[in-house]
C-alpha cells in the first residue's frame, strides 16, 4: 500500500504531530508499506529555517525510508493569526499542487492541527482518485477560540463551515480522543465512519535511565529536585501557574522549575522571569529530538499543564505518554480524559489547572516522598506499555487504512481463505 501523508510539521521538528506522522509511518514503511509524506520546511515554531534547509518550491529527501517533499510556503512563526492563516493556506496550495508528483497512491491521509492541512487531502485525494483520511489532533477552531486568537462571528463562522465541510467529505475520520469523537459524531458524522487511536510513545527511544546525566551536569543541576515542563510555550498552556509556584517556592533552592521549549509566550515569560528574579526558573530553548529522553531523564517530575477551559478536557497532550515510558512522575493539570489516564495508569498528581498553590504542594509532596515518586513513574512505564505502545497503535492506522483500499482487501480475503 502507498499513502500519501499530508502534514505542517514533520522532523527535524519536535512537536507532537511531527513526531505522531513520523514515528507512524517508520512502522509502516517497515512493514512494507511505501509512504510519501508532504510537508514544509523544517521552521516551526519561530517561523526560521532549521540549518541545512531552503524554502524552496519542491525539495525531496528520504527518511528512515519515508519518502519526504518539502514545499515552499509563507513563513510565519507561531503566533499572529493573520500571518499563521496565511502559512496555512500557502502550504495547503503547495501541497495540493505538488501532490501531482507523487504516482501509484493507494490512499492519502491528512492530519491537524490547522484544517487547511486537512482540506490539502481533500484536494490531493480528488486529484490522484484516491480514498481521503482525515486525522483529527485538534479541534479547529474551537482551539482558537478558547485562546482568544480570533473573535470575529464571520470569521468563526466561515471555519466553522469549512470544519463540517472537511468531515462530511471524508472517506474516514481518524480522531486521537474519544472527546473528539462525541464531536465530531456531534456534525452529522456516522460513528462507523470514525476511528479514535490516541497518541502513544515510542518505547525503542523513551526508556528510563539515571538522573544525573550529561544534561544535569551542562545546566548545573546536579543534586537538585528538576521539575520540567517540555513542549510548546503557548497561549493554551497556561505556564504563569509555573511562574507563580516559583515564586511561592522561593525558599526551596534545592528545587529547579526547568522549562525547555519555545513558542509565543516564550519571550513574554523570559521577562517575567527576569522582572521577578527567579533564579529558580530555568528557560532552555528548543532542543533536537535526540535530546528529549536525555531531558526527561534528567527530571524527578514531568508537568503537563493547560489553562482551566472545557474544551481542554476533550484533549491528550503526547508529552503524557513520554513521561510516563521514561518512568517520571507526572504533575497534570489537565482535566478530562488527560486526568482518566493518568488516575488509572496510577502514574502522577492531579491538580486544578492554573492552581499555583496546588502545583507547589504535589512538587513538595513528590520531593519529600521518593518512594511515591518511584511507584508512580514504575505504574506509568507499565500501563503505557500495556495501553499506549507506538507499535501497536501504528499497526492499528493501517488496518483502519487497509479496507479503504481495494487492493488491500483482495490481499485480506486471499490471507484468510488461504488460512482456512
Amino acid at each position: 500500500m502507498h499513502v500519501l501523508f499530508l502534514t505542517h510539521y514533520f522532523p527535524p521538528e519536535v512537536n507532537a504531530p511531527a513526531s505522531r506522522t513520523y514515528e507512524n509511518a517508520r512502522r509502516w514503511v517497515r512493514d512494507g508499506h511505501r509512504v510519501t509524506v508532504i510537508t514544509c520546511t523544517p521552521n516551526h515554531p519561530n517561523g526560521v529555517v532549521y540549518p541545512g534547509y531552503r524554502n524552496r518550491w519542491c525539495f525531496q529527501e528520504e527518511l528512515d525510508g519515508i519518502r519526504v517533499l518539502r514545499v515552499k510556503t509563507y513563513l510565519s512563526a507561531n503566533k499572529g493569526f493573520a500571518k499563521r492563516i496565511a502559512n496555512y493556506i500557502s502550504y495547503m496550495i503547495s501541497a495540493t499542487l505538488f501532490s501531482t508528483l507523487v504516482r501509484d497512491v493507494d490512499v492519502v491521509v491528512s492530519t491537524s492541527p490547522q484544517f487547511f492541512c486537512g482540506l490539502a487531502g481533500y484536494f490531493a485525494s480528488r486529484m490522484r482518485r484516491a480514498p481521503w483520511v482525515v486525522e483529527i489532533r485538534d479541534l479547529w477552531p474551537e482551539s482558537i477560540i478558547a485562546v482568544g486568537a480570533i473573535r470575529s462571528r464571520a470569521v468563526i463562522d466561515l471555519l466553522e463551515g469549512l470544519e463540517t465541510f472537511m468531515y462530511s467529505r471524508a472517506d474516514h475520520v481518524v480522531a486521537v480522543t474519544d472527546a473528539f469523537k462525541r464531536h465530531i459524531a456531534g456534525r452529522g458524522v456516522g460513528v462507523e465512519h470514525i476511528t479514535v487511536i490516541k497518541n502513544g510513545a515510542d518505547l525503542e527511544r523513551f526508556t528510563p535511565g539515571p538522573k544525573e546525566n550529561a544534561f544535569r551536569k551542562e545546566y548545573g543541576l546536579e543534586g537538585k529536585f528538576v521539575v520540567s515542563y517540555v513542549g510548546t510555550h503557548g497561549m493554551a498552556h497556561g505556564l504563569d501557574t509555573i511562574f507563580e509556584a516559583a515564586e511561592a517556592m522561593r525558599d526551596r533552592e534545592d528545587i529547579v522549575f526547568l522549562l525547555v521549549g519555545d513558542g509565543a509566550e516564550r519571550e513574554r515569560l523570559l521577562t517575567r522571569k527576569e522582572e521577578q528574579g527567579l533564579s529558580n526558573v530555568l528557560m532552555i530553548p528548543q532542543q533536537p529530538k535526540e535530546r528529549m529522553p536525555e531531558i526527561i531523564n534528567a527530571s524527578d517530575a514531568c508537568m503537563v499543564l493547560l489553562k482551566k477551559n472545557d474544551l481542554f478536557k476533550t484533549v491528550i497532550p503526547s508529552k503524557i505518554f513520554e513521561a510516563m515510558a521514561m518512568e517520571r512522575p507526572i504533575i497534570l493539570g489537565v482535566e478530562g480524559e488527560s486526568r482518566e489516564i493518568v488516575e488509572q495508569g496510577r502514574c502522577g498528581l492531579c491538580i486544578e489547572p492554573e492552581n499555583a498553590v496546588e502545583l507547589a504542594e504535589a512538587i513538595r509532596r513528590l520531593d519529600a516522598d521518593e518512594r511515591l515518586a518511584g511507584d508512580l513513574g514504575q505504574n506509568g512505564r507499565c500501563y503505557v506499555s500495556t495501553v499506549f505502545d507506538r507499535e501497536v497503535l501504528a499497526r492499528r492506522y493501517l488496518e483502519t487504512l487497509s479496507p479503504l483500499v481495494p487492493s488491500q482487501v483482495a490481499t485480506m480475503e486471499i490471507v484468510e481463505k488461504e488460512s482456512m
